[in-house]
């Protein structure tokens, strides 16, 4: 089989309308959490499909978040000075995961392995770049995650 036949993360989970499907049903559970509620308490009606759009890039869809929103240093604004801790990273960790599963996502190994793998890679990042003094490359990648491999701006 070559590569051209294999799908890619994106395609798998079902593309843009399963993973807006996901973060319109996340961020409403998120509203009725009692740790992350305030984080997330002035959140905008569109920061679902915001998050949908970079998750759908990140997983091998389109580009729309990076032409639209600018790309992963805009992620990484959006982080900074919120102060997380790893309680809230773990709490949007399960509750994600949870979502997922109430979705129906694919919960073959093989796509929650990379799925989990670049979810606590973007969470830990973001509880890092949330704190004091964290600052933003102008000129970071947009973090690409296939099966079984990652091509992150802090990989080589």
């Amino acid at each position: 089989m070559s590569d051209t036949a294999i799908p890619s993360l994106y395609q798998w989970c079902g593309g843009s309308a399963a993973l807006q499907r996901l973060t319109e049903r996340f961020y409403q559970r998120v509203r009725e959490d009692a740790l992350l509620a305030p984080v997330f308490a002035h959140m905008g009606g569109d920061h679902p499909a915001h998050v949908a759009a970079f998750l759908a890039e990140v997983l091998g869809g389109p580009d729309d978040y990076s032409r639209r929103h600018g790309g992963h240093p805009q992620m990484i604004r959006q982080h900074l000075n919120r102060h997380l801790a790893q309680p809230q990273r773990r709490r949007w960790m399960e509750l994600l995961l949870d979502t997922a599963d109430q979705l129906g996502l694919p919960d073959d190994p093989e796509f929650r392995s990379a799925l989990v793998g670049y979810l606590e890679w973007g969470s830990r990042l973001a509880v890092i770049n949330s704190q004091p003094g964290a600052s933003v490359d102008a000129d970071a990648p947009m973090p690409r995650w296939g099966w079984g491999e990652a091509k992150g701006p802090y990989l080589p």
